[in-house]
């Protein structure tokens, strides 16, 4: 059988991010994961003695981790030879990795433009030890909605129809049962929307450019963006998405994601029927028990 189509173009993913670096990477949006990866790993009370960064942009994350585990082994993998600081060069979708060699894999802000998210997950935890945890962020589906809405109206106006050009990103119930598919217990998955504000669309777009995060399916438009499309998905976007100031909003929804390699040690749901007190006696009410002849 024919592998399915590559959604993404993997080597002008890693064109853009490479440029991203050189004109300086806008590094807000990720200074706040990393915040919030911090917090997150701080409410598990132990230690993992071999630590992953997979592929996380710039060394935030890293220098997180480092701070957290300092006597931990910090393993990062980077798709670009010159991301900063010491890493091993590596595709998040071919991990290196041995089974069974890692105790903790965090990543922040690639795994929504992989090819293969259930394969990259089975990868993790095949390569985390029982009890291992992966803890990682996304973006979500609600991403970018007005930049998607403008252009689909002004491409649908000025050229007669739209064009692809924000990437399908995953839904939260997408993204917990992909835990589960992969092997992991006790999944969790949860979203945070991230709103941030914009003089206008370029602002944005300039920012997007910054991270790396322009656009690179495989299905895009080869032509060039035509000026008045771009002047209308200016406008649409001002018109639809503007706050009373006049500034212009754009969403970032993040999905995180964590989920436990299975251990004997983890708590496991008790066999119907086992249970040793009754619900209504752990809420305080009486139990109405059904009249004869009738299903309750």
């Amino acid at each position: 059988m024919n592998a399915p189509a590559a959604l993404f173009d993997t080597a002008l993913a890693r064109h853009r991010l490479a440029r991203a670096e050189r004109i300086g990477y806008a590094g807000f949006l990720l200074d706040r994961l990393v915040e919030d990866l911090d917090d997150r790993l701080g409410a598990v009370l132990r230690d993992f003695s071999t630590v992953l960064d997979l592929a996380t942009p710039g060394t935030g994350a890293g220098t997180a981790l480092a701070s957290r585990y300092p006597k931990s082994l910090i393993l990062r993998l980077a798709a670009l030879p010159g991301s900063g600081g010491s890493h091993i060069v590596g595709d998040p979708e071919f991990l290196p990795l041995a089974a069974g060699s890692l105790d903790l894999a965090v990543s922040l802000l690639t795994l929504h433009a992989v090819n293969d998210l259930p394969g990259t997950l089975i990868q993790l935890r095949r390569a985390l030890r029982p009890d291992g945890l992966f803890l990682g962020c996304l973006l979500g589906g609600a991403t970018l909605t007005e930049l998607r809405q403008s252009f689909a109206q002004a491409e649908s106006e000025i050229e007669g129809g739209i064009s692809p050009r924000v990437s399908p990103f995953a839904a939260v119930r997408e993204a917990g049962a992909l835990l589960q598919r992969a092997g992991f217990a006790l999944p969790v998955a949860d979203t945070d929307t991230l709103m941030v504000r914009y003089a206008d669309l370029f602002g944005l777009m300039r920012d997007l450019r910054a991270m790396g995060m322009t656009n690179v399916l495989t299905e895009r438009r080869r032509t060039p963006l035509r000026r008045a499309t771009l002047v209308r998905a200016a406008e649409v976007y001002a018109e639809r998405f503007s706050d009373s100031d006049g500034r212009v909003r754009a969403t970032f929804e993040v999905l995180w994601l964590s989920g436990w390699v299975p251990h004997e040690s983890q708590q496991k749901p008790l066999r119907p029927g086992t249970a040793k007190s009754r619900l209504a006696d752990a809420l305080g009410t009486v139990e109405l028990k059904p009249e004869p002849g009738r299903t309750p």
